[in-house]
């Protein structure tokens, strides 16, 4: 039986269902003890692994005051022991969830080397400073489309979009400074909690998971300054 697409050369379900691939050998026995040093490496290596297109690709999930949630791709920007940085429309959706529900997950899914890392965190906007010096690094034609776009908001058509585009570009000539628009900057997502994956044979799959350790209900640091982890190995 097929799914009634109305697609020529469709997939049967039971070829979708008997879609699955065996995993590798490669275990994941032990990770470094701090979870963004941990993280750094897996990036690196994703970065260098010529199969992966954009290793610093993450899906951002947030949830909006009505409850949705809702995911998208976002690119990392930074790491620190601060958090995972990203940077968009301060008028989009994801900014407008964050605002009432900053509690969000991040998700790098490295299918290629059958690993995935997911955080859970609080995101934060960054200081405006930090913006505009990343914003000054962007080429110009992001720069110019940062002007361009309403993210989020209805679009009558394309040509209005490109329109904009022009208008701004018009405006800040190709060479010359552009400011950085008020409604454009950055998040910090700061993490309670991180978990590596790493695919294995017979779906015995290898699962760490990184939880601070002393923080209270509003994630403020308890009793030192210095974030202690607690690592725990999760059945697959």
């Amino acid at each position: 039986m097929t799914l009634d697409t109305g697609m020529e050369n469709e997939l049967t379900r039971a070829e979708i269902s008997a879609m699955r691939r065996s995993y590798g050998e490669t275990g994941l026995d032990s990770l470094a003890e701090d979870p963004f040093a941990a993280f750094s490496t897996w990036l690196t290596e994703a970065h260098e692994n010529p199969i992966i297109v954009e290793a610093n690709a993450m899906v951002l999930s947030t949830q909006d005051h009505k409850g949705l949630l809702s995911s998208r791709t976002v690119l990392l920007k930074d790491l620190s022991e601060d958090g995972f940085t990203f940077f968009t429309n301060y008028s989009s959706r994801k900014s407008k969830a964050m605002h009432s529900q900053p509690h969000v997950t991040l998700l790098f899914p490295w299918y290629a080397m059958e690993r995935q890392v997911i955080i859970n965190g609080r995101a934060e906007q960054i200081s405006r400073s930090e913006s505009e010096e990343y914003f000054a690094t962007r080429p110009w034609n992001s720069q110019i489309g940062a002007w361009a776009s309403r993210q989020s908001d209805p679009l009558e058509s394309r040509s209005e979009l490109e329109d904009r585009w022009k208008a701004a570009a018009q405006k800040w000539p190709e060479g010359s400074t552009v400011p950085t628009p008020p409604h454009w900057g950055g998040y910090r997502v700061f993490p309670d909690a991180i978990e590596f994956w790493q695919g294995r044979y017979s779906r015995l799959h290898d699962r760490l998971r990184y939880e601070r350790a002393n923080v209270n209900e509003n994630g403020v640091t308890a009793g030192t300054n210095e974030i202690k982890w607690e690592i725990t190995r999760l059945y697959p």
